[in-house]
């Protein structure tokens, strides 16, 4: 077992190269506590699969979100309550208390406990990956990021590690087709709402895919996966921050005819390989959108909130 100066000093080497990047957030003692815990529980109905997401909240403090049936896109649903949990750090490890379910990380898990304190189960930490993630253009792809440069982007910005930083779009104008992506939200536990991790995909310069740092959050339309101030994902998929995710997205530009829009765009996506969105109707341009609504096709632009997320393995296939 590795001892604390260890761990220390290999967890600060891991995240060297992302805090050399415009100064990103670094690691603090609560990091490594924070993220998803899966396995199986006994309430007294016999085994039953079960999920757990721990929210960093800064300081020593802490939210668990409890997930019967599994973590969301894998077993939990919308009709299954899910329930919450306040703790707080005491060296190396977490006490939550005071709820209908409680419990104590330590180790690498989570031992969650009930009201009378009789124990349920013990749930390991998991680190889940997009199916996605590292996926190939395939024939037909303009390749718009790859690491070596930001030739393809305004005023693109690349990290000394080959990340492309917030707030740049695309030279070339685009109207339908899929997208894939991968991003990186900032560990910023001391943020809130849109405080956190906030920048956004905007297709065609005008209709926007939430990007935020929701893990653990309910999902709302204007959180990570939504379109924004229009359509709630399906599910939240959003993985905890410092975790690569990746958006795969079918964008279908809005008809015109003439000066006038016949039919409004559409969007399917997927959140970390699991589809949170289905020909969703875009009912409005999002709100502060760079491009104004007009027939002509637009950028990719990846938006500026402040907030230091990183971009890599960025593809678009024009539909034919």
């Amino acid at each position: 077992m590795l001892s604390k100066l260890t761990f220390t000093v290999a967890l600060l080497f891991a995240f060297t190269s992302l805090s050399r990047a415009q100064a990103q957030p670094k690691p603090d003692a609560d990091f490594s506590f924070q993220g998803e815990y899966a396995g199986e529980i006994d309430s007294g109905r016999g085994a039953q699969k079960f999920g757990i997401q721990v929210i960093a909240l800064g300081d020593g403090k802490f939210r668990a979100v409890f997930y019967p049936g599994g973590l969301p896109g894998d077993g939990w649903t919308k009709d299954k309550p899910k329930t919450k949990t306040d703790g707080v750090r005491e060296d190396d490890s977490v006490t939550f208390a005071g709820a209908r379910l409680n419990g104590t990380i330590k180790n690498g898990a989570f031992t969650l406990t009930d009201s009378r304190d009789k124990v349920m189960g013990t749930l390991k930490k998991t680190e889940r990956e997009s199916s996605t993630l590292g996926a190939k253009p395939p024939e037909g792809a303009i390749v718009l990021f790859d690491g070596k440069n930001a030739d393809a982007w305004e005023k693109g910005k690349v990290t000394d590690d080959g990340l492309l930083v917030q707030g740049t779009q695309t030279k070339q104008k685009f109207g339908s087709g899929t997208l894939h992506i991968e991003f990186m939200l900032p560990y910023e536990p001391k943020g809130r709402d849109q405080g956190r991790g906030n920048s956004g995909c905007y297709l065609q310069g005008r209709d926007e895919v939430q990007i935020l740092d929701s893990f653990g959050l309910e999902g709302k339309n204007n959180e990570c996966g939504a379109i924004y101030g229009i359509a709630e994902p399906i599910v939240n998929m959003c993985f905890p921050p410092m975790t690569w995710q990746t958006y795969d997205i079918d964008f279908t530009a809005a008809k015109w005819e003439g000066n006038k829009k016949a039919k409004n765009a559409f969007f399917s996506v997927r959140h970390n390989g699991v589809l949170v969105h289905k020909d969703q109707e875009v009912t409005k341009v999002t709100t502060a959108a760079p491009v104004g609504d007009s027939p002509e096709p637009g950028p990719i632009n990846l938006q500026d909130h402040g907030h230091q997320v990183r971009f890599r393995n960025i593809w678009f296939v024009p539909t034919k």
